[in-house]
């Protein structure tokens, strides 16, 4: 397990406290609550970008909160994927890889397995702008996990894809996060994604406290 301790976020009309909580360190844990409830934000604090003074995310013996967010080494992906418009889906997860200092034969192994994993190769060299939603989803899984990371962190990945395309890139997700053996943090409120992907679940109601204050 990993543990956070001490999340306590204060915003203008806004407070959210976790006193305590235990992450999985291995397999998919999911954070479930309703739109606004507060679990994006959670997982802003846990990347480094809230202001969270005496938080604590101990991972065996590293406290990853007091690290910079370069030296974090989390990977991340957004429900709007964010990638580089006018790049190709390889360039896109090459670049992220010279960020993290992979050298290019490591780069090339690893690009190997992943795209073969995620099904890249038809649209590898297409322009990100160009890219179905499912592509663009599976590209930014890629770059997310390209440098190997301490842990995979994932904001409602799925919620822009249809039912169909959603069951195949749960079907990825879960094959390439356990066969790269990373711990993945998913936030979402799809009662799906926690019937097929989750190892654990936590309720938001259940470890944070959230007050919204009248303005």
């Amino acid at each position: 397990m990993s543990t956070v301790e001490n999340l306590k976020i204060n915003k203008s009309g806004f407070q959210l406290t976790v006193d305590r909580w235990e992450i999985l360190d291995e397999g998919i844990h999911v954070l479930m609550g309703a739109s606004g409830s507060g679990k994006s934000t959670i997982l802003k604090a846990l990347m480094g970008f809230e202001q969270t003074p005496g938080l604590i995310w101990k991972m065996g013996d590293i406290n990853l909160a007091a690290l910079p967010i370069d030296k974090k080494n989390l990977g991340v992906v957004f429900q709007t994927w964010d990638l580089f418009p006018h790049m190709t889906a390889f360039e896109n997860v090459q670049f992220a890889a010279k960020v993290r200092g992979i050298s290019a034969d490591e780069f090339q192994t690893r690009w190997s397995l992943i795209s073969q994993q995620l099904k890249m190769t038809e649209f590898s060299n297409t322009i990100s702008e160009q890219l179905s939603g499912g592509e663009k989803q599976r590209t930014a899984l890629a770059r997310a996990i390209i440098g190997k990371p301490r842990f995979l962190l994932l904001d409602e990945p799925f919620s822009a894809l249809d039912a169909d395309l959603r069951s195949e890139a749960r079907l990825m997700l879960k094959e390439i996060v356990r066969s790269q053996k990373i711990p993945t943090l998913l936030v979402t409120h799809d009662l799906d994604d926690v019937k097929y992907l989750s190892d654990k679940v936590t309720q938001m109601a259940d470890i944070a406290s959230v007050v919204r204050l009248k303005k």
